[in-house]
């Protein structure tokens, strides 16, 4: 029963905080668990990579605009968010800002393709 309480426990920590485990009990016991991490190490890019396949909801976020195409920038902002003529030109000059909070898949992957289209770049974080 122990056990499964401890399994459960270390289920919920981040890599970084297993990878401190690790050193920690290393130092402790005077042992090296060089195996057993690299086999942490090689799941957790799996573990990420399937959480974002399983994302429906992402959030969109302006990374970066060129000056020389800040007019054509600020026009998607306006149709992506509703916002004003003032409030997307602040919002574009201060990029990175999030330009939609959730939105589904599709709808998040026109957004990046409208404002890449411009010649800003725009990411993706699934949610």
């Amino acid at each position: 029963m122990e056990k499964e309480k401890l399994v459960e426990e270390l289920s919920k920590l981040t890599v970084l905080e297993l990878s401190e485990l690790k050193t920690a009990l290393e130092d402790k016991w005077g042992v090296k668990a060089a195996a057993a991490v690299s086999q942490v190490a090689a799941a957790a890019p799996a573990a990420a990579a399937e959480a974002e396949e399983e994302a429906t909801d992402f959030e969109v976020t302006l990374a970066e605009s060129p000056a020389d195409k800040k007019i054509a920038v600020i026009k998607v902002v306006r149709e992506v968010t509703g916002l004003g003529l003032k409030e997307a030109k602040e919002l574009v000059e201060s990029a990175p800002k999030v330009l939609k909070d959730s939105a589904p898949k599709s709808e998040a992957d026109e957004i990046v393709k409208k404002i890449e289209a411009t010649g800003a770049k725009a990411t993706l974080k699934g949610l």
